[in-house]
């Protein structure tokens, strides 16, 4: 059997502020699978520790120490309904409806979606409303910090990107803590730095606390460059 290999979710790309960003930390786990990967996060990420992930019977297991931490394996979205796509004019006017512009957030410092995020530090996807719809939007342009040797951008942020707008979705218009339980995703594309995108959230079920979502990454062409659903959980 294959020897444990060692991830650590730097302090940097928290989400509450004591423990890792979920949708990044999934993202993290996904480039170490050769599946399209259901990623199920059991407890708090901790922050600059090393986390050991290992195959298990079903996919892969990441430990803090002998604590399971998250487990990951295939997972499908083959059910999930993609809407077409927002103009990225369109996305920057429903970021201006972000609930985080008149009310404080639950987590201000989250590296995806803080509002007290300084420029550059954060990737400040503010998804909010869509005007005469139920969908969520938000415009994106990935920074040159975000990319690979290969100049392209690395798959936890696009997992990142696709991760807490599906949260806005759930909450509506109430700014309530609420944290990501499971997520899969899959890259279609590549994304180069710079590039305008649109990502856009839609609430698919509500069952008390518990809530999924869908969201989509699309460039600046329309092209789909990821999807992914989640389930949240209200605290």
């Amino acid at each position: 059997m294959e020897e444990p290999k060692v991830l650590i979710v730097d302090s940097h790309y928290n989400g509450p502020p004591d423990s890792g960003n979920g949708g990044y930390t999934c993202g993290l786990v996904d480039t170490q699978t050769d599946y399209l990967s259901e990623v199920t996060l059991r407890k708090p990420i901790p922050l600059d520790r090393p986390l050991h992930i290992s195959a298990s019977d079903s996919g892969h297991e990441i430990k803090r120490h002998e604590e399971i931490i998250a487990t990951a394996r295939p997972g499908d979205l083959t059910d999930l309904n993609i809407p077409d796509p927002v103009s990225f004019k369109l996305a920057e006017e429903a970021s201006q409806q972000f609930i985080g512009n008149s009310q404080k957030t639950a987590f201000p410092t989250c590296f995806v979606c803080g509002e007290d995020r300084a420029s550059g530090e954060g990737l400040h996807i503010f998804a909010g409303r869509v005007a005469g719809t139920d969908l969520y939007a938000a415009p994106w342009v990935p920074a040159e910090n975000l990319v690979d040797e290969s100049n392209l951008v690395r798959q936890e942020f696009i997992w990142a990107a696709l991760d807490c707008p599906g949260a806005y979705a759930s909450l509506g218009d109430t700014a309530k803590p609420i944290l990501l339980g499971r997520m899969t995703a899959q890259i279609l594309k590549t994304l180069k730095p710079n590039t305008q995108c649109v990502v856009m959230a839609w609430l698919i079920n509500r069952d008390g606390r518990k809530s999924w979502s869908g969201t989509a990454l699309f460039d600046h062409t329309g092209e789909l460059v990821g999807k992914a659903k989640a389930i949240w959980f209200e605290v």
